[in-house]
């Protein structure tokens, strides 16, 4: 049995692959996967991607991208979520700040830089109109770290996935300020470009397996109260986010790359635009 390894956030999301894996899918096909939760985020699992420390990562559409761009030798082989991430804007409860626009000039909480959580700091300052030169950050890793920087002051706000952190408001934690979705689809999955070339009739296999799953877990009986049940989400929480949330089983779209190379180029956190053929690998 071929051992492949695979790595993405500890979220929701991802449940269709923790299904397959439970049903022995995968083995079923002769595959041994392994997944390794990653709460850090895209920016972790892009470098264990790059150091040889996994197979196949399901990370945000932005931040493979702008490491490819940066000469990573990594590709998207295919689209996995389809539609925009939601992503909450967060003050600690008792902080002064009462609407988004009192955050120009203050300290975001990032997971890493590079994460989505960087990237989006400097769409949502866009979306403002705020100069984004000014953006500080402070490095916090993980929901818990962000958690523990904005009630001590560290940082002001933090961007995270609306539904992730809703728990968090519920409780006090956490107060939202808006919501800002990505301009494109949210999820891919990535590989390096040596995995591809030694691995690429498996990770064919791998890819049947999953989207089988994706295309009909929205169907799956009682899948709502699945997912609240093992993410510890509001059961009308899981079906709002079911409601405005699709898989894809195809690979993304050149217009995908180009809006997502463009943006990036725009804000400054690329030094020139990247190819399609440098981004994209079509199995």
């Amino acid at each position: 049995m071929k051992e492949f390894r695979i790595i993405g956030v500890p979220e929701h999301f991802n449940l269709p692959w923790h299904m397959a894996l439970e049903e022995g899918a995968f083995a079923d096909r002769g595959i041994d996967l392994r997944w390794q939760d990653v709460p850090e985020g895209t920016g972790k699992m892009c470098a264990m991607l790059e150091a040889g420390e996994a197979d196949m990562a399901v990370v945000l559409t932005e931040g493979v991208v702008r490491r490819i761009a940066e000469k990573a030798p990594l590709t998207i082989i295919q689209g996995y979520v389809n539609t925009p991430l939601q992503w909450g804007i967060h003050v600690a409860d008792s902080s002064r700040y009462r609407d988004i626009a009192q955050l120009e000039g203050t300290k975001a909480a990032i997971s890493r830089f590079g994460s989505g959580s960087h990237l989006m700091a400097y769409v949502m300052a866009r979306n403002e109109g705020w100069n984004t030169a000014h953006l500080s950050f402070e490095v916090v890793n993980t929901l818990e770290g962000a958690v523990k920087a904005l009630q001590e002051g560290t940082a002001d706000y933090f961007m995270w996935e609306h539904f992730t952190t809703k728990p968090l408001v519920d409780e006090g934690v956490f107060r939202r300020l808006g919501d800002c979705p990505t301009p494109w689809p949210c999820f891919v999955l990535a590989v390096p470009r040596d995995t591809l070339i030694e691995n690429r009739r498996l990770i064919g296999h791998i890819l049947e397996v999953i989207n089988t799953y994706t295309a009909d877990f929205k169907r799956i009986p009682s899948i709502d109260r699945t997912l609240a049940n093992r993410y510890e989400l509001n059961l009308n929480d899981v079906n709002a986010w079911l409601g405005m949330t699709s898989w894809t089983q195809e690979q993304i779209s050149d217009q995908v790359v180009e809006k997502v190379s463009a943006t990036l180029l725009d804000l400054q956190l690329i030094s020139k635009a990247v190819s399609l053929a440098e981004v994209l690998t079509r199995l």
